[in-house]
Protein backbone atom coordinates (compact mmCIF):
# COMPACT_ATOMS: atom_id res chain seq x y z
CA UNK A 1 0.00 0.00 0.00
CA UNK A 2 0.91 3.62 -0.61
CA UNK A 3 0.56 5.68 2.05
CA UNK A 4 1.32 9.32 0.86
CA UNK A 5 1.81 12.15 4.18
CA UNK A 6 1.78 15.67 3.29
CA UNK A 7 3.39 16.96 6.60
CA UNK A 8 3.82 20.37 6.80
CA UNK A 9 5.39 22.48 7.02
CA UNK A 10 3.78 24.88 9.72
CA UNK A 11 1.73 27.85 8.17
CA UNK A 12 1.61 26.81 4.62
CA UNK A 13 -1.12 25.07 4.01
CA UNK A 14 -3.81 25.84 6.76
CA UNK A 15 -5.79 22.63 5.31
CA UNK A 16 -7.00 23.80 2.24
CA UNK A 17 -5.02 21.18 0.12
CA UNK A 18 -6.69 18.56 2.08
CA UNK A 19 -10.05 20.06 1.93
CA UNK A 20 -9.98 20.47 -1.65
CA UNK A 21 -8.45 16.27 -1.46
CA UNK A 22 -11.71 15.43 -0.03
CA UNK A 23 -14.09 17.09 -2.70
CA UNK A 24 -12.45 14.44 -4.98
CA UNK A 25 -13.89 11.34 -3.11
CA UNK A 26 -15.89 10.01 -6.11
CA UNK A 27 -12.75 10.52 -8.43
CA UNK A 28 -10.58 8.98 -5.65
CA UNK A 29 -12.43 6.29 -5.15
CA UNK A 30 -12.78 4.92 -8.92
CA UNK A 31 -8.37 5.24 -8.93
CA UNK A 32 -8.36 3.33 -5.42
CA UNK A 33 -7.54 6.01 -3.51
CA UNK A 34 -8.79 6.56 0.15
CA UNK A 35 -8.57 10.20 1.62
CA UNK A 36 -10.34 9.67 4.95
CA UNK A 37 -11.12 12.96 7.03
CA UNK A 38 -7.98 14.29 9.48
CA UNK A 39 -10.09 13.42 12.71
CA UNK A 40 -9.63 9.13 12.10
CA UNK A 41 -6.04 9.81 12.00
CA UNK A 42 -3.67 12.76 13.33
CA UNK A 43 -4.45 12.43 17.48
CA UNK A 44 -4.20 8.84 16.40
CA UNK A 45 -0.90 9.14 14.76
CA UNK A 46 0.84 11.61 16.88
CA UNK A 47 -0.18 9.54 20.59
CA UNK A 48 0.88 6.23 18.79
CA UNK A 49 4.51 7.31 17.63
CA UNK A 50 4.90 9.58 20.89
CA UNK A 51 3.54 6.20 23.28
CA UNK A 52 6.53 3.99 20.91
CA UNK A 53 8.78 6.18 21.80
CA UNK A 54 10.77 4.82 19.28
CA UNK A 55 10.38 1.14 20.04
CA UNK A 56 8.86 -1.42 18.03
CA UNK A 57 5.21 -1.81 17.67
CA UNK A 58 3.43 -4.47 18.46
CA UNK A 59 2.88 -7.13 15.38
CA UNK A 60 -0.83 -6.28 14.77
CA UNK A 61 -0.43 -2.47 15.16
CA UNK A 62 -0.19 -1.74 11.71
CA UNK A 63 -3.37 -3.46 10.55
CA UNK A 64 -5.39 -2.08 14.01
CA UNK A 65 -4.19 1.46 12.69
CA UNK A 66 -5.34 0.83 9.35
CA UNK A 67 -8.95 -0.36 10.31
CA UNK A 68 -9.35 3.00 12.99
CA UNK A 69 -7.98 5.49 9.87
CA UNK A 70 -10.00 3.25 7.08
CA UNK A 71 -12.82 1.53 8.13
CA UNK A 72 -13.88 -1.21 5.31
CA UNK A 73 -11.39 0.21 2.79
CA UNK A 74 -8.82 -1.25 0.79
CA UNK A 75 -7.33 0.85 -1.11
CA UNK A 76 -4.13 0.82 -2.71
CA UNK A 77 -3.44 4.37 -1.82
CA UNK A 78 -3.86 6.73 1.62
CA UNK A 79 -3.43 10.56 1.44
CA UNK A 80 -2.53 12.05 5.08
CA UNK A 81 -2.49 15.74 5.92
CA UNK A 82 -0.97 17.34 9.00
CA UNK A 83 1.03 20.59 8.93
CA UNK A 84 1.73 20.17 12.51
CA UNK A 85 2.78 16.67 11.93
CA UNK A 86 6.27 17.16 12.69
CA UNK A 87 5.57 19.55 15.80
CA UNK A 88 3.42 22.82 16.97
CA UNK A 89 4.50 25.97 15.90
CA UNK A 90 5.57 26.35 19.43
CA UNK A 91 8.87 23.54 18.89
CA UNK A 92 9.49 24.15 15.61
CA UNK A 93 13.11 25.59 16.79
CA UNK A 94 13.56 23.73 19.39
CA UNK A 95 16.77 22.74 20.46
CA UNK A 96 18.07 25.85 18.06
CA UNK A 97 17.16 23.45 15.19
CA UNK A 98 14.63 23.44 12.35
CA UNK A 99 12.41 20.34 13.12
CA UNK A 100 14.38 18.89 15.54
CA UNK A 101 11.41 16.20 16.06
CA UNK A 102 11.94 15.34 11.82
CA UNK A 103 13.82 12.32 12.60
CA UNK A 104 12.19 10.91 15.62
CA UNK A 105 8.58 11.13 13.67
CA UNK A 106 9.60 9.98 10.44
CA UNK A 107 10.97 7.07 11.89
CA UNK A 108 7.97 6.28 13.85
CA UNK A 109 5.67 6.36 11.06
CA UNK A 110 8.07 3.84 9.20
CA UNK A 111 8.14 1.42 12.38
CA UNK A 112 3.88 1.38 12.41
CA UNK A 113 4.20 0.49 8.19
CA UNK A 114 6.91 -1.42 7.84
CA UNK A 115 5.49 -2.88 4.65
CA UNK A 116 4.36 0.17 3.14
CA UNK A 117 5.53 2.55 -0.24
CA UNK A 118 5.63 5.70 2.32
CA UNK A 119 5.12 8.90 -0.10
CA UNK A 120 6.58 12.31 1.83
CA UNK A 121 5.16 15.87 0.55
CA UNK A 122 6.41 19.57 1.99
CA UNK A 123 5.66 23.22 1.60
CA UNK A 124 8.64 25.39 2.26
CA UNK A 125 8.61 28.76 2.91
CA UNK A 126 10.19 32.24 2.89
CA UNK A 127 11.58 32.46 6.34
CA UNK A 128 11.11 36.54 5.91
CA UNK A 129 7.10 35.40 5.93
CA UNK A 130 7.44 32.42 7.67
CA UNK A 131 9.48 33.59 10.93
CA UNK A 132 6.79 36.04 11.80
CA UNK A 133 3.70 33.99 11.07
CA UNK A 134 4.94 30.86 13.14
CA UNK A 135 6.03 33.23 15.81
CA UNK A 136 2.79 34.73 16.03
CA UNK A 137 0.84 31.05 15.97
CA UNK A 138 3.44 30.01 18.87
CA UNK A 139 3.10 30.52 22.28
CA UNK A 140 6.32 31.50 22.41
CA UNK A 141 6.62 34.75 24.45
CA UNK A 142 9.63 36.48 22.57
CA UNK A 143 11.32 36.10 19.29
CA UNK A 144 14.68 34.86 20.96
CA UNK A 145 12.31 32.02 22.98
CA UNK A 146 10.77 31.02 19.72
CA UNK A 147 13.85 30.97 17.90
CA UNK A 148 15.46 28.76 20.81
CA UNK A 149 18.99 30.17 19.84
CA UNK A 150 18.73 29.60 16.13
CA UNK A 151 20.52 32.43 14.07
CA UNK A 152 17.54 33.03 11.01
CA UNK A 153 20.23 33.77 8.73
CA UNK A 154 21.12 30.00 9.27
CA UNK A 155 17.92 28.54 8.55
CA UNK A 156 18.48 26.10 5.26
CA UNK A 157 15.33 24.00 4.18
CA UNK A 158 17.70 22.02 2.82
CA UNK A 159 19.39 20.97 5.71
CA UNK A 160 16.12 19.63 6.95
CA UNK A 161 15.13 17.42 3.89
CA UNK A 162 18.96 16.12 3.67
CA UNK A 163 17.95 14.81 7.66
CA UNK A 164 14.84 13.50 6.21
CA UNK A 165 16.80 11.48 3.10
CA UNK A 166 19.19 10.36 6.17
CA UNK A 167 16.64 8.30 8.11
CA UNK A 168 14.77 7.05 4.77
CA UNK A 169 16.26 7.22 1.48
CA UNK A 170 13.98 4.92 -0.08
CA UNK A 171 11.07 6.88 0.23
CA UNK A 172 9.93 9.56 -2.07
CA UNK A 173 10.00 13.00 -1.33
CA UNK A 174 8.08 15.88 -3.18
CA UNK A 175 8.82 19.26 -2.12
CA UNK A 176 7.26 22.70 -3.71
CA UNK A 177 7.44 26.59 -2.30
CA UNK A 178 4.54 27.98 -0.65
CA UNK A 179 5.10 31.09 -2.25
CA UNK A 180 4.10 28.81 -5.98
CA UNK A 181 1.20 27.35 -4.64
CA UNK A 182 -1.39 29.29 -6.49
CA UNK A 183 0.35 28.38 -9.95
CA UNK A 184 1.04 24.63 -9.47
CA UNK A 185 -2.33 24.02 -6.90
CA UNK A 186 -3.16 21.29 -9.27
CA UNK A 187 -0.22 19.94 -9.90
CA UNK A 188 -0.02 19.13 -5.82
CA UNK A 189 -3.14 17.94 -5.69
CA UNK A 190 -2.23 15.59 -8.35
CA UNK A 191 1.01 14.54 -7.01
CA UNK A 192 -0.48 14.11 -3.44
CA UNK A 193 -3.36 11.91 -4.33
CA UNK A 194 -1.53 9.97 -6.95
CA UNK A 195 -4.12 10.41 -9.35
CA UNK A 196 -3.33 10.57 -13.14
CA UNK A 197 -2.09 13.70 -14.50
CA UNK A 198 -4.82 14.35 -17.07
CA UNK A 199 -7.50 14.33 -14.24
CA UNK A 200 -10.06 16.80 -14.18
CA UNK A 201 -10.45 17.95 -10.34
CA UNK A 202 -12.56 19.00 -8.36
CA UNK A 203 -11.99 22.93 -6.52
CA UNK A 204 -8.25 23.35 -8.72
CA UNK A 205 -8.65 27.00 -8.49
CA UNK A 206 -9.57 26.54 -4.87
CA UNK A 207 -6.30 28.38 -3.95
CA UNK A 208 -6.67 30.64 -6.50
CA UNK A 209 -9.62 32.25 -5.82
CA UNK A 210 -8.81 33.20 -2.66
CA UNK A 211 -6.57 35.91 -3.77
CA UNK A 212 -8.19 36.98 -7.11
CA UNK A 213 -11.08 38.94 -7.02
CA UNK A 214 -14.50 37.50 -8.82
CA UNK A 215 -14.34 39.11 -11.74
CA UNK A 216 -10.73 37.85 -12.41
CA UNK A 217 -12.21 34.79 -11.49
CA UNK A 218 -14.59 34.59 -14.04
CA UNK A 219 -12.88 36.00 -16.51
CA UNK A 220 -9.63 33.41 -15.81
CA UNK A 221 -12.42 30.15 -16.00
CA UNK A 222 -13.90 31.68 -19.29
CA UNK A 223 -10.19 32.32 -20.95
CA UNK A 224 -9.33 28.52 -19.86
CA UNK A 225 -12.78 26.88 -21.50
CA UNK A 226 -11.95 28.82 -24.58
CA UNK A 227 -8.18 28.46 -24.86
CA UNK A 228 -7.45 25.22 -22.61
CA UNK A 229 -3.84 25.04 -22.39
CA UNK A 230 -1.47 22.74 -23.78
CA UNK A 231 1.64 22.75 -20.98
CA UNK A 232 1.82 22.94 -17.51
CA UNK A 233 4.11 25.87 -18.18
CA UNK A 234 1.36 27.73 -20.38
CA UNK A 235 -1.09 27.39 -17.94
CA UNK A 236 1.46 28.81 -15.47
CA UNK A 237 1.46 31.97 -17.34
CA UNK A 238 -2.35 32.77 -17.89
CA UNK A 239 -2.21 32.36 -14.33
CA UNK A 240 0.10 34.64 -13.69
CA UNK A 241 -0.95 37.14 -15.85
CA UNK A 242 -4.54 37.42 -14.69
CA UNK A 243 -2.75 37.28 -10.91
CA UNK A 244 -0.69 40.40 -12.51
CA UNK A 245 -4.25 41.79 -13.20
CA UNK A 246 -6.75 40.58 -10.53
CA UNK A 247 -4.84 39.81 -7.55
CA UNK A 248 -6.17 40.74 -4.11
CA UNK A 249 -3.91 43.11 -2.67
CA UNK A 250 -4.63 42.60 1.05
CA UNK A 251 -4.34 39.03 -0.06
CA UNK A 252 -1.15 38.28 -1.26
CA UNK A 253 0.70 41.38 0.03
CA UNK A 254 2.86 40.56 3.43
CA UNK A 255 3.78 42.80 5.87
CA UNK A 256 7.18 41.37 7.24
CA UNK A 257 7.92 42.34 11.38
CA UNK A 258 10.67 40.60 12.70
CA UNK A 259 12.16 41.93 16.14
CA UNK A 260 15.62 43.54 15.80
CA UNK A 261 15.72 43.24 11.74
CA UNK A 262 15.70 45.77 9.18
CA UNK A 263 14.57 45.95 5.58
CA UNK A 264 18.15 45.06 4.50
CA UNK A 265 17.92 42.25 6.73
CA UNK A 266 14.83 40.88 5.66
CA UNK A 267 15.66 40.93 1.73
CA UNK A 268 18.89 39.05 3.19
CA UNK A 269 16.73 36.11 4.43
CA UNK A 270 14.75 35.68 0.84
CA UNK A 271 18.05 35.66 -0.83
CA UNK A 272 19.29 33.01 1.30
CA UNK A 273 16.16 30.82 0.55
CA UNK A 274 16.17 31.57 -3.21
CA UNK A 275 20.01 30.41 -3.28
CA UNK A 276 18.09 27.24 -0.72
CA UNK A 277 15.70 26.76 -3.21
CA UNK A 278 17.83 25.99 -5.63
CA UNK A 279 20.01 23.70 -3.95
CA UNK A 280 16.81 21.96 -3.12
CA UNK A 281 15.28 21.44 -6.62
CA UNK A 282 18.97 19.54 -7.40
CA UNK A 283 18.95 17.35 -4.95
CA UNK A 284 19.09 14.01 -5.44
CA UNK A 285 15.93 11.87 -4.01
CA UNK A 286 13.78 15.11 -4.09
CA UNK A 287 11.46 15.58 -6.63
CA UNK A 288 10.80 19.43 -7.19
CA UNK A 289 7.58 20.80 -7.90
CA UNK A 290 8.28 24.42 -9.33
CA UNK A 291 7.37 27.51 -11.63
Amino acid sequence: MEIALHLGANCTDEDRLIRTILKNGAILKEHDIAAPGPGKYRRLLRETIQNLNGLPPAPDTRQIMLDSILSDETPDRIVLSNSNFICIPNRIFESGVLYAQTEFKLRGMLQLFPQDDLDIFLAIRDPATFLPDAFRKSKSETFDEFMAGKDPFDIRWSDMIERILQVAPHLTLTVWCNEDTPLIWDEIVLALTGLPQDTKINGAHDLLATIMSNEGMNRYINYLNAHPPKTLSQKRRVIAAFLDKYALDEEIEETVDLPGMTADDIQELSDLYEEDVQRIAAMDGVRFIGV
